[in-house]
């Protein structure tokens, strides 16, 4: 079960003026389940994305670039599950550019104006016949309040749907914002999660939506890891469909700030969720690093600390073995750290200060607040100014179990 969270209610979710979302079961791996994702878009939106950085990038992912550089408008996103498309080659490439060449047909548009994605089981072929066929149903599903549906239709071992939305008054007018994500293993992104998409109805032109999305990547889902692994098929996507009437071109018009910030905030929503549905995760971590001298050695140890297995399985267990929380942050890759001016905490609790364990410190403080189901570890470097997060979540013997029985 994720820790803390619950997929908000199909009414929960506002419908973005636009975008229209449809699915469909194509069998594409497993029978009797939503399985493909159409997300159609009207002339005029405009559409960025940040992608995964493993050089082993799937098929998907690697198109998706191409279409966006290409400059020609995006009318359409296709998401399927059950296979990657990851490790396929040439054939993959084919089978991406298929998809694509159906969806076109299907819509009426280009191929190089839509936007594929693919999640699941790597080094398997896409069955794009599959995709074909189920294309028609996924069209007539098109409504613009289906997010709640497309949220369950891109989940693979994901235990529970994620989504987000939220809605804004800015200069008069009615902004909404509405996202999905999935993901559960093989989460540390490098750039986002494995599958995120997110819409609003304002006007945000395309260099300022370009910054907007990896501003928004970094504030969210590049500060998330489960087990450290980057997949092959990270995707974080943003649309604006400006039917709201308001627009945003410089930056510096009024209102925008406030756009941005709903924006992030959306996205780290959709982040978060993806941690507490971490595979077999009973506990929500936030590791926040301050007293750096930059973001990167901030996340250098936020990193080093949130996926170390030792860390991860003594919280499991409500352990406070916390020299293991010391050692990751020793071996974080910063070569003149002063370990004699560092603090930790767990919560409110100081646990080891000046190279040791703190004299306050009582192990039935550590204790208390490592049963607890959310928990912030709290480190200062004592050597900067610099400050970032990182959210994890504990090991638990279901995500062996879960990782073993994966393609089964």
């Amino acid at each position: 079960m994720p820790v803390n969270y619950a997929t908000p209610a199909a009414d929960q979710l506002s419908p973005v003026a636009g975008i229209r979302l449809g699915t469909a079961e194509a069998e594409i791996r497993k029978k009797n389940r939503r399985d493909l994702t159409l997300v159609a878009l009207d002339s005029g939106c405009t559409v960025a994305g940040v992608f995964t950085q493993n050089r082993f990038c799937a098929a998907p992912v690697q198109l998706c670039r191409n279409h966006l550089a290409s400059g020609k408008e995006i009318r359409a996103l296709v998401i399927n599950t059950g296979i990657a498309n990851a490790g396929t080659g040439e054939p993959g490439r084919q089978a991406a550019q298929a998809t694509c060449d159906a969806v076109a047909a299907t819509l009426g548009v280009a191929a190089e104006q839509i936007l594929p994605f693919s999640t699941g089981v790597i080094l398997e072929l896409l069955p794009v016949e599959r995709i074909r066929a189920g294309l028609p149903a996924a069209h007539a599903d098109l409504k613009a309040d289906n997010w709640h549906a497309a949220a369950h239709a891109i989940m693979t071992t994901d235990t529970i749907a994620k989504a987000a939305s939220r809605t804004l008054a800015v200069n008069g007018k009615k902004i909404t914002i509405s996202g999905i994500s999935k993901g559960a293993g093989m989460i540390k992104p490098n750039m986002a999660t494995m599958l995120g998409f997110m819409a609003t109805d304002a006007g945000i032109a395309q260099p300022l939506l370009d910054l907007l999305v990896k501003d928004a990547a970094d504030a969210s889902f590049n500060c998330i890891t489960v087990d450290g692994d980057t997949s092959t098929n990270d995707s974080f996507v943003m649309i604006a469909s400006g039917q709201s009437g308001a627009a945003f071109v410089t930056g510096n018009e009024p209102g925008w700030a406030e756009v941005r910030a709903a924006m992030i905030a959306v996205a780290v929503e959709l982040a978060q969720a993806i941690v507490r549905d971490g595979e077999g995760a009973t506990k929500f971590i936030t590791i926040a690093v301050e007293g750096g001298r930059d973001l990167d050695e901030c996340r250098k140890v936020g990193y080093a600390i949130g996926h170390s297995p030792l860390v991860k399985t003594a919280f499991f267990a409500s352990d406070p073995n916390l020299g293991r929380i010391l050692a990751a942050i020793g071996y974080a890759g910063i070569g003149d750290l002063d370990v004699d001016g560092i603090k930790v905490w767990l919560d409110d609790v100081l646990v080891a200060e000046r190279g040791g364990r703190a004299a306050v410190y009582r192990e039935a403080d550590g204790a208390r607040v490592m049963k607890q189901s959310e928990i912030t570890i709290r480190v200062d470097l004592g050597r900067g100014a610099a400050q970032g997060k990182v959210y994890t979540c504990d090991f638990s013997y279901d995500y062996v179990k879960i990782n073993a029985d994966y393609r089964s």
